[in-house]
């Protein structure tokens, strides 16, 4: 990546596959790294890329770790796995992509309790999830390398199976047979308890795939906890907007994001 002369100098973008040994399947989950190389520590954005379980959208990777970086904060892309494998694979991808940023924190100059995991749409579950049931599940070597995030960012999550969810990213995480009681159980609002992270939302009003009540329900969940959040409803945007730039009451959302991570440390 060629570095904008009026921008933070950033590193060379490097792939890292996330484990040793070869994953069944023909992909293999990978992390991307935009590196601030300021000579500085910072907080770190990991940022999950939406796409139903189904696929990873390339809007919501490279241009959000840019962003981020130009804000002031190093970022990593996860490319997790996506159907036909099943849960828990991509969320175990993501903890496992936080385990490395730690490993590596003294290196690469990372504030190590300062990881935010970022997801947009089925990204956004995927984040949520690792935040609220992420201690479930179990990952070599996490008593010395947490692979819990530090904080959330949720970008037009889906987060519920319920009336509001969107049907298709739980079909794609979990196979065509998933249970009433499976949709149940990981409706994300559902989970959350005092030991979930502090959480950033945002939504559009307008969003008719992922129905803004799921950031809504989200929220509640969080404020009933007691858990610190922020959330934003922008009133225009359909879903998938990314860094909304052809929206601009939502394009903040980065900015207001980032005063957010500051606040807290980062």
């Amino acid at each position: 990546m060629e570095n904008d002369s009026k921008g933070p100098a950033v590193r060379p973008v490097e792939q890292l596959n996330l484990y040793a040994d070869t994953v069944a399947g023909d992909f293999q989950p990978y992390l991307e790294t935009y590196l601030l190389d300021d000579g500085r520590e910072h907080g770190l954005v990991a940022v999950l890329p939406g796409g139903a379980y189904m696929c990873r959208a390339d809007h919501e990777g490279r241009p959000v770790a840019e962003r981020y970086n130009a804000l002031g904060f190093h970022a990593v892309v996860i490319q997790y796995r996506t159907a036909p494998n099943r849960f828990p694979s991509p969320q175990l991808d993501a903890m496992r992509a936080i385990q490395l940023v730690r490993e590596r924190a003294a290196r690469w100059r990372v504030k190590s309790d300062k990881i935010a995991l970022l997801g947009f749409s089925a990204g956004g579950h995927l984040a949520a999830s690792v935040g609220t049931i992420g201690q479930e599940l179990q990952l070599p070597d996490s008593e010395r390398f947490s692979p819990l995030p530090n904080a959330l960012i949720l970008c037009y999550p889906v987060i519920s199976g319920g009336e509001y969810g969107h049907r298709g990213s739980f079909l794609n995480l979990f196979g065509d047979e998933v249970s009433a009681e499976i949709v149940d159980y990981y409706s994300l609002e559902k989970r959350v308890t005092p030991a979930t992270p502090p959480a950033f939302l945002w939504h559009t009003a307008s969003d008719e795939s992922v129905p803004v009540a799921n950031s809504l329900l989200f929220a509640k969940a969080l404020g009933d906890a007691d858990v610190p959040f922020e959330l934003h409803v922008f009133p225009r945007g359909p879903h998938g907007i990314g860094l909304a730039d052809a929206f601009p009451e939502a394009a903040v959302w980065p900015d207001l994001s980032a005063v957010w991570l500051a606040g807290r440390g980062f």
